[in-house]
């Protein structure tokens, strides 16, 4: 082939994905099939009808785009919004308006679990598609302190915070009684035993933590021990937070597909294997189709990515947690993939430094 016949095969290829990126655009709109004549009206492709058909032919024929029934407009294929979200150079940002409303609406949360709760709802809104949020690991997290509240005389309660920002409270029956000097002592022997501890080593040390316990105090530490080494060993990494799942309704989804979706979401180790694969913080997963994991998701997207930090080396690094959208395949893919990127980011901030 002559070099100029090898700058015509170039730029063919080029007008061809514009062709495509016109028609996912104009399909993802309206959900009803692109015709040429509409595209040629609609964008600006440069060329003529004519050329726009053949283009579409060939698409077609390479099995980017299909005619569904009699129709005579086509609709893109999973192949073809592979090559879409492939040939995205750069993903609109967000606009200063929206980052600053979702600075606002993060910040404002009290806890983990509200920041989470407050993410999903971010997440649906912005994409309106089913977002999806894991708690972050805890494997690695450590204790930053442990309150102790009196009750009643034989009654505690617990607050353990971790350095993520996990709250977690658990009410305790001692069996005996303490007074507020007892339960001051108590406080601060815990306290120096697990603060800044890992919570594997914490368990450990709160286990053992009885045998040596001044007098007085030893009964009610194992009770203390127990009701906290469950805490301390619980896993909420293989907790989800979902929401907007009355979004899909709304797109217009097949009702074969969309029951396969509903059942996907139901079933949590569907989506957490989906958002455990997300273990790179800042990088965005895009799975379309039938290049989800679970056949229920075939008729689905998903756009993933890891938020938070284990280390401090930014994007590349391993994930506290993932967090995504999960809709069908006619998606404003790179709207999703900014919102999932931002939110990410805002969510990696707050969990990172508290």
């Amino acid at each position: 082939m002559t070099a100029d016949g090898e700058v015509d095969a170039v730029n063919a290829e080029e007008r061809r994905v514009a062709v495509l990126r016109a028609i996912v655009a104009d399909f993802v709109s309206t959900n009803e099939p692109v015709g040429s004549k509409a595209l040629v009206e609609r964008h600006n492709l440069g060329v003529s009808s004519a050329t726009v058909r053949n283009d579409m032919a060939a698409l077609e024929e390479d099995g980017y785009i299909a005619q569904p029934h009699t129709s005579a407009g086509r609709i893109p294929t999973d192949k073809g919004y592979r090559l879409f979200v492939d040939r995205l150079h750069q993903v609109k940002p967000l606009s200063v308006a929206e980052r600053k409303a979702i600075t606002q609406f993060l910040e404002g949360a009290v806890d983990l679990d509200d920041v989470l709760k407050r993410s999903v709802r971010l997440l649906a809104q912005l994409t309106r598609q089913v977002a999806v949020v894991q708690y972050p690991t805890l494997t690695r997290s450590t204790v930053r302190h442990l309150e102790v509240v009196r009750l009643t005389p034989a009654r505690l309660m617990l607050v353990l915070i971790t350095d993520t920002g996990r709250v977690d409270q658990r009410v305790v029956d001692l069996g005996d009684v303490l007074d507020e000097e007892d339960v001051s002592r108590l406080r601060t022997l815990l306290n120096s035993a697990l603060v800044g501890q890992p919570l594997a080593t914490a368990s450990v040390r709160m286990s053992e933590l009885p045998d040596d316990a001044p007098d007085g105090l030893k009964s009610p530490l194992v009770n203390v021990a127990a009701v906290l080494v469950e805490a301390l060993l619980e896993r909420p990494e293989e907790r989800l937070v979902l929401g907007g799942t009355a979004n899909l309704t709304r797109a217009g989804t097949d009702a074969t597909a969309l029951r396969g979706m509903l059942e996907a979401l139901e079933e949590q180790v569907v989506v957490l294997r989906l958002l455990t694969s997300a273990s790179d913080a800042g990088t965005v997963t895009v799975r379309i189709g039938e290049e989800n994991e679970s056949e229920d998701l075939w008729s689905a997207s998903t756009v993933s990515i890891g938020y938070g930090s284990l280390s401090s080396t930014g994007q590349g690094s391993t994930a506290l947690g993932g967090m995504g959208v999960v809709g069908p395949t006619r998606m404003d893919y790179p709207s999703a993939i900014a919102a999932v990127r931002a939110v990410a980011r805002y969510v990696g901030e707050i969990v990172g430094g508290r």
